[in-house]
């Protein structure tokens, strides 16, 4: 078995919270962080002069590492790079492109570099080019997605690479965080989960929609322009399914149709015509309350499902 990701990243707990665009900001993460988990900081749609404004604020709100979000199809990436270059948060995650030319200069600045992954193939390739750790994501997953699920990507990827494994991708309550472990994972990658923290900034709107959210309640939009985002079942991604399924839109219209939408349901509050990325595990989302207990009921639920494991037998 590899290192848990607590080893890695000298954090108490295995547990990421994972980087949200137009959400994930300093407050959400330090509150993660001095939880025992690691919180991340989004630079997804940002300008250099936000990030380095919320990396220099969490470093306020605690001594505990925390991490940035990197997203690679964006871009003002390599002036990203050059603020988280210079500000030195403890690791950086890397999704949506190619992240290994940025491992050196990550690894230069004293920063662990740990991308995220859809599939064996790319694990491999990020592993042999030095990567400390990784994020294998499945379809679960809200936002940006691939077409593996969880609990395929777990059985191939964790037996495929020498570095540690954090799986992403449905995630939301401790029995979740222990199966992860059993099956060799280094620890577990939640977002949704974290949307209904107290210190997350989302839009109240969203908030709501969540918690009233049934187990069916999202949809997959994107598929046909190789670029799907998982979320919530509302106006906006209904129509563009339609749109997108019986050829009623080129993908220059699809595309415009999309840009903005992340950030008017997260930001704005427009739940029927922003798209409200969250992943499949809904039910799971009771309340709202600080990251603190939601991380203090993971660990919990995880602990007393390992026990339980141990005394199953064949």
């Amino acid at each position: 078995m590899q290192k848990l990701i607590t080893e890695v990243l000298n954090i108490e707990y295995p547990i990421i919270q994972g980087g949200m665009a137009w959400i994930s900001e300093s407050k959400l993460a330090a509150a993660v962080s001095n939880a025992g988990g690691a919180g991340i900081i989004s630079s997804g749609g940002r300008t250099t002069e936000f990030v380095r404004e919320q990396i220099r604020l969490a470093k306020k709100l605690t001594e505990k590492p925390f991490g940035v979000n990197m997203m690679l199809m964006a871009p003002n990436k390599e002036e990203i790079l050059e603020v988280i270059c210079e500000e030195k948060p403890a690791f950086v995650t890397l999704g949506a492109g190619n992240p290994v030319p940025y491992f050196e200069r990550l690894h230069k600045a004293g920063i662990k570099a740990v991308p995220v992954i859809p599939n064996v193939k790319l694990a491999k390739r990020v592993a042999a080019a030095g990567a400390d750790a990784l994020v294998a994501e499945g379809m679960e997953a809200g936002g940006h997605i691939g077409v593996l699920s969880t609990m395929a990507l777990m059985e191939q990827v964790i037996p495929a690479v020498n570095i540690p494994v954090v799986m992403a991708g449905g995630f939301a309550d401790g029995k979740g965080l222990a199966a992860a472990l059993l099956m060799g994972a280094a620890g577990v990658q939640m977002g949704t989960r974290f949307l209904v923290a107290d210190e997350c900034q989302v839009h109240q709107n969203v908030k709501d929609m969540l918690l009233s959210a049934k187990d069916t309640d999202t949809i997959v939009t994107g598929y046909t322009l190789g670029a799907a985002v998982r979320g919530l079942k509302n106006k906006f991604s209904q129509d563009f399914v339609e749109k997108e399924n019986k050829g009623g839109a080129t993908k220059e219209e699809l595309i415009k149709m999309a840009t903005g939408t992340n950030k008017l349901a997260a930001v704005e509050g427009d739940i029927e015509y922003g798209m409200v990325q969250a992943g499949e595990s809904l039910t799971l989302l009771e309340k709202i309350e600080p990251a603190a207990d939601i991380i203090k009921s993971i660990v919990i639920e995880a602990r007393a499902a390992l026990r339980q494991a141990e005394q199953i037998r064949f």
